[in-house]
């Protein structure tokens, strides 16, 4: 089967292509390495900036989106795309165990969580290392834990981490935070947070589970220890473009370049979501995208069958 257009990836610029789609009556079908679409709102507690929607659960809002999607008809499948190549007038994406084919591609794989580096991230993964405050953040109630960061997620991530945990340190290697003012208003005014700035994580420190943090003085370059029993690391993200092969022209951190109308340097294959470059990188953003690269999906075939006439 030729697909009108195949979505990598089930986050909300995926899932808002596969119901732009499905409205415009394209056949289409959306691949995601997960099950469970909605791809980083997941691992969100709590989603408040999207319009109409307020103080809503990230997972609720991913389960509404693949439901809206569903009810149109949607098709969805799990797997991971390693190639992308360009056949005649159609496009080969390789799976494990499929290849399917398609006329357009809208990737859309988003964005993942950045390490540290440090000395003893890797080992304890799983074992007082995390990368979700709120997936992880009920095994810390009453203890103490530690966020490394200065963004939106690392202040959202110590507010949440507050709430159950009897102290939290918020690590920052500058003195003032890169974060809306609102956030680090109320990280400033939570009593059981403490903020330690000019401050980097040097290594993660324990046996069988975390228990210290070496942190630097980035100024004073003077190194203490910090005792804790998790560390949660929110320094930012990079994209999902580092296991696929055939993808369009990227910048140097990995971005897809593609403007607002999703188009890439490979004509048919169009970029949407947190993986393009973009200025700002949020549910409400991606949603823009997945309809924007729909339309140009339409625009683009529509130019084939003029061409092929």
């Amino acid at each position: 089967m030729v697909y009108d257009v195949i979505v990598l990836g089930g986050g909300p610029a995926g899932i808002t292509a596969a119901i732009y789609g499905k409205r415009a009556g394209l056949n289409i079908l959306v691949l995601d390495e997960s099950p469970k679409s909605g791809g980083q709102i997941l691992t969100t507690y709590e989603v408040d900036n999207y319009p109409g929607l307020p103080k809503i659960g990230g997972m609720e809002l991913g389960d509404k989106l693949r439901e809206h999607a569903d009810q149109l008809g949607a098709e969805f499948a799990v797997g991971r795309v390693s190639s992308i190549e360009k056949q005649d007038d159609t496009f080969l994406l390789k799976t494990r165990k499929v290849t399917y084919e398609a006329k357009t591609v809208i990737i859309a794989t988003g964005a993942g969580h950045r390490s540290l580096g440090a000395p003893g991230e890797a080992e304890h993964m799983g074992m007082g290392v995390s990368y979700c405050a709120t997936c992880d953040g009920a095994f810390y109630k009453d203890k103490v834990t530690a966020v490394v960061g200065g963004g939106n997620v690392a202040l959202e991530d110590a507010l949440f981490l507050a709430r159950t945990s009897k102290q939290v340190y918020l690590i920052h290697r500058r003195d003032e935070f890169r974060g809306d003012k609102v956030l680090v208003d109320q990280v400033k005014a939570t009593d059981n947070i403490t903020l330690v700035l000019d401050s980097v994580v040097e290594s993660i420190e324990g046996q069988m589970k975390v228990d210290s943090l070496s942190i630097k003085n980035v100024k004073t370059e003077e190194v203490s220890k910090l005792e804790v029993d998790g560390v949660f690391i929110a320094v930012g993200i990079t994209p999902n473009t580092d296991k696929m092969q055939g993808l369009p022209e990227m910048d140097a951190a990995g971005y897809i370049l593609a403007g607002e109308d999703a188009q890439t340097s490979i004509p048919g294959v169009f970029a949407a979501g947190d993986v393009r470059t973009k200025q700002l990188r949020q549910v409400i953003t991606s949603a823009s995208d997945g309809a924007n690269a729909i339309f140009s999906v339409q625009r683009y075939l529509n130019s084939q069958k003029l061409h092929k006439n």
